[in-house]
């Protein structure tokens, strides 16, 4: 690991001009790729303390043993000379997109003498047009086959052509009319052109001039009496509308553009493409990739460009392109795609209408991809056993955690705090094991205060459990007890066997089911830092509990503490381990959360009948439903509110006897003027999205969910 202190350049020798650098490690090999609008400014960047850079970056500077940069004149030459790097060096710290898939396209190979209509893979070729890409070559076939009676281009390999020339006979597409057999002489090959021309003129979405001269020469025909040419015209216009319905159109001013969307976690960003040609979908496109460098989202935006059009130009290259965020700055590479396209190109991010709606349908694609690209990734029986052999040994531990438990502190601004136990066996969700927990030993907001109660309760249970099957010689522990009414409830399950595959008689109820806390993790991971690290272990040293190892994984830098030592384990960025524990850290995150707006909704709708034994939903919605508020309902008599269908003179009286004692509720307020609303008292028994504010209930927009 090199010292970056022994590679810096001296400040005075670093241009203060654009350009790019190049980082290289000891053995010369370029490792990473920038450009800077400064490079003196720039560089000046990784040359700091390196406690100060983020884990990637740190890395990366340590890796490298030299640095060297580039002059250029101008930021767009930058942009320009930075993609042609990448591409020569393949540095292993830039990051990269690369297609999950290789995609079909429809091609034409207008750098031939007679044009060939084909499905294509691969790397572009110079002289051939392509649409798309498509996600299937089998719907490249079908619009194909829908376009050759009114275009009848040759589809056929050079051998096939070859042959037919010598035979002087065509193939049967030639027979059929679906092609104008150039291979024989039936058309010059000038005219063939022209054929492909407009062949790729109608794919390019210029269809409304094909469509009105098959018309109009229907129409002639029709008047001259010949039927069936008509007739063939009619079933030309037929399969021309028929291949342009397979793309629907979206965007109704007929535009040529590109939306891009970006879905990212710590570590991965998933890349979607839409191609827009004349309002309708012609081709989408997908990426994952490997988060190498600390980037934002218009970074991620820009290297995407540079992979889509860095060997692009013209038309291939739209007048609108799309995205959910700006690169910083944004002129050079607008530049830049402008000289890509030979004409204006405008770079922007969509508000409003049609294009916010397409962009939002994009992003949906890319979040999915992201979350496919994840579960396969986690399915993987192999991938799974490196992350758990990498965790072992990173944390020190003699074998692989096979049952790890996540916990998490939610709450609002101090309120309704509450706790999440996941569990993962085997690197996967075991949702029946899911707990969840209540705050009890204290009020407010203190999340290590929070650890160490949840880990102290979780683990009295466990070994209460243990003290009652008689797996303790003496049957005795200073841990003892069960911690009773301990808040934990069963949740987020679906039905899925709790435990782990095999479970010994001894973690089992007489009834056959396994016991809640009885069967112990190997490992446990908290989310967050050395504080709540220190606050765990200290729960477990007090139990007397010395076989379970701890660590927190940090959201702000992904690091990954351990008790005791006072600089945390970084994983590599590639680590299977830390791609593990970041899947067990969010599933404990959401898991709080969902827990949290439960009671905290729950809260927000009880009202003071939910303070009388034995009145249900039913009859609260029906006394609700008659007297129209809770306000009219304190005021009615026992008389009155015997006639509520369903309601006795017995619950009548408890009713008025509950709703006398309790105080009434805040007056309503209106938002927009800050009137007190006097007339009615707000319906707090109905569902959460219809409840008004009121004063004294706090609004969730306050604060902030953690």
């Amino acid at each position: 690991m090199a010292d970056p202190s022994s590679y810096r350049p001296r400040p005075g020798d670093i241009p203060d001009s654009p350009g790019v650098y190049r980082f290289r490690d000891e053995h010369r090999r370029v490792i990473y790729v920038g450009k800077a609008k400064s490079l003196r400014q720039r560089l000046a960047n990784y040359f700091q303390d390196l406690a100060n850079l983020h884990p990637r970056t740190r890395t990366m500077v340590t890796t490298a043993a030299s640095v060297e940069w580039t002059v250029v004149s101008t930021e767009v030459e930058a942009l320009q000379l930075e993609y042609s790097w990448i591409k020569e060096y393949d540095p292993r710290f830039n990051v990269k997109y690369r297609d999950d898939k290789s995609y079909p396209y429809l091609a034409v190979t207008l750098n031939e003498q007679f044009p060939r209509v084909q499905v294509m893979r691969g790397h572009k070729k110079k002289g051939v047009r392509y649409f798309g890409p498509y996600a299937h070559a089998w719907a490249i076939r079908d619009t194909v086959d829908l376009l050759l009676r009114v275009f009848p281009v040759r589809t056929c390999s050079a051998g096939v052509f070859k042959n037919a020339a010598r035979t002087g006979r065509p193939c049967l597409l030639g027979y059929i009319d679906k092609c104008s057999a150039p291979c024989v002489g039936r058309i010059t090959p000038e005219d063939h052109r022209e054929l492909a021309e407009e062949f790729c003129d109608f794919m390019a979405g210029r269809t409304g001039t094909y469509l009105r001269r098959l018309e109009k020469q229907m129409m002639e025909a029709a008047e001259e009496m010949e039927y069936e040419r008509a007739a063939r015209l009619r079933d030309d216009i037929g399969a021309l509308k028929k291949a342009m319905e397979k793309n629907a159109v979206v965007l109704a001013d007929a535009t040529d553009a590109d939306l891009i969307a970006v879905a990212e976690d710590e570590l991965e960003a998933a890349v979607q493409i839409f191609h827009v040609r004349g309002g309708r979908v012609r081709g989408q496109r997908g990426w994952v990739t490997d988060k190498v460098e600390d980037v934002t989202t218009g970074a991620l935006v820009e290297h995407a460009l540079q992979q889509l059009y860095g060997e692009e130009s013209g038309d291939a290259v739209p007048k609108e392109v799309l995205v959910p965020a700006l690169p910083e700055p944004v002129e050079p590479v607008q530049e830049w795609l402008t000289g890509r396209r030979g004409a204006n190109v405008s770079l922007r991010i969509p508000q409003r209408g049609d294009k916010k709606a397409l962009m939002e349908t994009v992003q949906r694609n890319a979040q999915q991809s992201l979350a496919l690209h994840k579960t396969r990734r986690a399915s993987d029986l192999t991938t799974r056993s490196r992350a758990l052999e990498e965790i072992a040994e990173a944390l020190g531990l003699d074998s692989a955690p096979l049952r790890i438990e996540c916990y998490d502190i939610s709450h609002l601004q101090g309120d309704d705090v509450v706790a999440s136990m996941v569990v993962f066996e085997d690197g996967l969700q075991r949702k029946g094991e899911y707990r969840r927990f209540q705050i009890k030993g204290f009020a407010g907001q203190d999340d290590v205060r929070s650890m160490h109660e949840v880990i102290s309760r979780r683990f009295r249970r466990y070994l209460a459990e243990k003290e009652r099957t008689g797996e303790w010689a003496d049957g005795t522990d200073g841990a003892g007890g069960t911690d009773g009414a301990d808040g934990a409830d069963g949740a987020d399950t679906d039905g899925t066997l709790a435990g782990p595959e095999v479970i010994t008689d001894s973690l089992k109820d007489d009834d056959g089911r396994p016991r809640k806390f009885a069967y112990p993790p190997q490992l446990v991971v908290v989310d967050g830092g050395q504080p709540q690290v220190a606050a765990a272990q200290r729960a477990l040293d007090e139990l007397g509990i010395d076989d379970i190892a701890v660590c927190g994984l940090a959201k702000r830098l992904e690091e990954v503490w351990v008790p005791g030592e006072d600089d945390p384990v970084v994983l590599p960025r590639t680590s299977e381990g830390l791609y593990l524990l970041q899947r067990v850290r969010d599933e404990a995150h959401r898991f709080a959360i969902t827990y949290q707006r439960t009671k905290r909704a729950k809260r927000f709708r009880a009202g003071p009948l939910d303070d009388v034994p034995g009145l249900g939903e039913t009859r609260k919605q029906a006394l609700i439903k008659h007297f129209g508020s809770v306000k009219k309902l304190r005021s009615a008599t026992i008389e009155q509110i015997q006639e509520v269908p369903g309601i006795g003179r017995k619950t009548a009286e408890t009713i008025a006897v509950a709703l006398a004692q309790a105080a009434p509720a805040a007056p309503a307020v209106n938002t927009a003027t800050g009137e007190i609303i006097e007339d009615e008292e707000p319906d707090t028994t109905g569902d959460s999205s219809g409840e008004p504010v009121t004063a004294g209930v706090p609004d969730e927009r306050r604060g902030q969910e953690t």
